[in-house]
């Protein structure tokens, strides 16, 4: 996922571009709104600070909207509920106050795509698609998993992890990624849920490399022979 971050301060900007890197996002970096809309092409999400030094932030925020139908996120410190009816009202999909936890960003980035029907295996989706790697194959209209031929009974969060891991086919799904896809919320242990469906996954599948660990991080599709 392309994302464009407007921001003019390099603190923020030197902080939050890496970590979103980590994640497997691609970012580029805008510190000044005027040249913000020659750079929309490709873009699927625009952080969009309001506090920029050339122009008001809302009027940028009118501009991208008129110009382009992408996903925009408001990241601002100006936190009073005015401001953010104001940000929501000039065209913004969602609105964050600084300061933030990046892992919240990163939620709220794939809760607008998904509400935006932009993301490939969104809970309740209609698609057909059918994903294979080896012998295991996901059919997604379905909602079947099978294992050489056998067909493999899953809970609906356990198909959702599988199915989000497999359609991104190597890349890296962040944990932030797949609880905001598949649980819609964070809690204190999110985290250990999370591994212990994954584990329960391997053990059903009977695939252990299928679901790769990168530390830290997530998840990713595995070799299979």
């Amino acid at each position: 996922m392309r994302v464009l971050l407007v921001e003019d301060d390099d603190r923020v900007a030197e902080a939050l571009v890496p970590a979103l890197t980590r994640r497997g996002f691609h970012v580029d970096r805008q510190a000044t709104g005027r040249g913000t809309l020659d750079r929309l092409a490709g873009v699927d999400v625009v952080l969009l600070d309001l506090g920029l030094p050339d122009m008001d932030g809302v009027t940028l925020c009118r501009a991208i909207r008129a110009a382009s139908d992408v996903a925009i996120i408001v990241v601002s410190a100006r936190g009073e509920i005015d401001d953010r009816i104001l940000g929501l009202h000039a065209g913004a999909d969602d609105y964050l106050v600084k300061p933030y936890d990046v892992g919240e960003l990163v939620a709220r980035v794939h809760a607008v795509r998904r509400r935006r029907g932009a993301d490939p295996v969104a809970p309740g989706s209609s698609s057909t698609e059918v994903f294979e790697t080896g012998d295991v194959r996901v059919d997604l209209g379905r909602h079947e998993v099978t294992v050489a031929g056998e067909s493999v009974a899953l809970s609906r969060k356990e198909f959702q992890v599988l199915a989000l891991v497999m359609a991104a086919g190597g890349a890296v799904c962040t944990r932030e990624r797949i609880l905001a896809e598949v649980w819609g919320r964070t809690w204190s242990g999110a985290n250990r849920t999370l591994d212990v469906h994954v584990a329960t996954l391997r053990t059903k599948l009977g695939r252990p490399a299928l679901l790769e660990t990168v530390r830290g991080v997530g998840y990713r599709l595995g070799q299979v022979s």
